[in-house]
């Protein structure tokens, strides 16, 4: 598993962990199937934002496959 901070790392089609926005504080999981990057820059030291298949949008903690 490697952190999903770096832009190259993360392809569509990857399963993910990522942190919505609603659960920054709590920090909380949602696993997803990423279905586009949003992020530009190569590099996110809070991990690449992604938008998943299912339409929900957060930042990338893990990638998982």
């Amino acid at each position: 598993m490697t952190n999903g901070q770096n832009r190259a790392d993360v392809k569509p089609g990857a399963r993910v962990n990522i942190v919505l926005k609603a659960d920054q504080r709590t920090g909380k999981l949602t696993e997803g199937i990423v279905a586009r990057l949003l992020t530009k820059s190569s590099f996110h030291p809070h991990g690449i934002k992604v938008m998943l298949e299912d339409g929900q949008v957060g930042r990338v903690h893990e990638i998982l496959e």
